[in-house]
């Protein structure tokens, strides 16, 4: 599996979008009446200390970083992108639901749903 990143303004190390991701997001915000980015953030809280967050929006900040992949736009701030550097956004469906997974090198351990994460 192939993936493409175009991060701005902040360079590398950078977060990749899968092909299935981009995929899902397009078809996500294609549904969504005024948005049409998909923002990742990382929020204190959750089972592990913290957990991702998942926001569809119509705007971005300034300071935000732009991936872009077939179509789709991910925003992610500069405090998260801190958390999420290395990291890549998937998207999975499987039999008990489906779901944005991020496979985050940083993270030491994460809880059983891979929604919350410890550094």
């Amino acid at each position: 599996m192939t993936t493409e990143t175009l991060v701005s303004p902040m360079t590398a190390p950078s977060v990749t979008v899968t092909e299935r991701a981009a995929h899902r997001i397009a078809e996500i915000v294609a549904a969504e009446s005024g948005a049409s980015m998909l923002r990742v953030s990382v929020e204190g809280g959750g089972c592990s200390g913290f957990q991702y967050h998942f926001d569809l929006v119509g705007d971005r900040a300034t300071d935000d970083v732009v991936i872009e992949r077939a179509g789709a736009k991910v925003l992610i701030d500069p405090v998260s992108m801190e958390y999420l550097a290395g990291s890549e956004i998937d998207f999975v469906d499987e039999l008990i639901g489906a779901s944005f997974k991020i496979q985050n090198p940083n993270a030491v351990s994460s809880c059983g749903c891979g929604t919350s994460f410890a550094l």
